[in-house]
C-alpha cells in the first residue's frame, strides 16, 4: 500500500486519498512526530495499526523512510484484510478506484 505522510502536523489522522504519479492511489496520513530518526514513521504504524485493528508488528515500511512517500507491507490473510480495510475505507467515505 502506498502512503504520503504528512509529518509535523496538527493532529494524527488518516486525512484521505490522493493520486500517485503511475495513476493509482495512496493514502494521506498525518502525524504530529516530526521526521526525525524515524519517529514519524512510528507514528504511522502505531496510528494505522491502531486504525485498522492489527498488530504493529504487521506493518513495516518497505520503501520510503526517508521521504513523504512511502510502501507499506500488510502482513496476513490478504482476503481477511481487503475485506477487513475495505469495510475501513467505507466507514470513513473513502471511495478506492
Amino acid at each position: 500500500m502506498g502512503l504520503k505522510v504528512t509529518p509535523k502536523a496538527a493532529a494524527n489522522r488518516v486525512t484521505g486519498l490522493a493520486a500517485d504519479a503511475e495513476g493509482g492511489q495512496v493514502l494521506k496520513v498525518s502525524v504530529t512526530a516530526p521526521a526525525d530518526k524515524g519517529k514519524a514513521n512510528a507514528a504511522v504504524v502505531k496510528l494505522l495499526a491502531k486504525e485498522w485493528g492489527i498488530a504493529k508488528s504487521d506493518l513495516e515500511i518497505l520503501q520510503g523512510a526517508a521521504s513523504r512517500t512511502k510502501t507499506l507491507l500488510i502482513r496476513g490473510d490478504g482476503a481477511a484484510l481487503m475485506r477487513r480495510l475495505t469495510g475501513w475505507c467505507q466507514t470513513k467515505g473513502l471511495k478506492t478506484q
